[in-house]
């Protein structure tokens, strides 16, 4: 039997347990799970703020989830990129992003190479923003 290839990235900056529910999902649903951290470049360009943990630090914490298989740098949105390098059969995301312009679009291509999206339960309350906007109040 094929063993299933899940991904997923994100920042994962200051990991919190959203993050830890993401991974802990995603690997719920493969045999075998890649997690892309995403560059601080990356970051920067998409969310407009800059990663508080550095990369390599942030590589060593999502590594160290007992979810995670494999662990990889990011440097672009572009899943179907991504999966040429890798080949996974399921990209993981959060459903607060199911039926955005950008993840229909994700959706289309994907599908193109038989990987199906799954959108995970998004974890309300807890967000790096809201972890830096109490850092703010101390």
């Amino acid at each position: 039997m094929k063993k299933v290839i899940g991904f997923t990235a994100g920042a994962f900056d200051m990991f919190h347990v959203g993050h830890l529910n993401l991974l802990k999902n995603a690997k719920a649903r493969c045999d075998y799970l890649i997690v892309g951290v995403n560059t601080d470049e990356l970051i920067t360009t998409y969310k407009n703020k800059h990663a508080i943990v550095p990369l390599e630090e942030r590589m060593q914490i999502v590594r160290a989830v007992k979810y995670v298989d494999e662990v990889i740098s990011v440097d672009t949105l572009d899943k179907e990129a991504i999966w040429k390098r890798k080949l996974f059969d399921i990209v993981f995301i959060g459903d607060d992003w199911k039926g955005s312009e950008r993840w229909k679009e994700t959706e289309r291509v994907m599908s193109l190479h038989n990987v199906e999206v799954i959108y995970l339960p998004y974890t309300i309350g807890t967000t790096s923003t809201v972890l830096r906007e109490k850092l703010k109040m101390l």
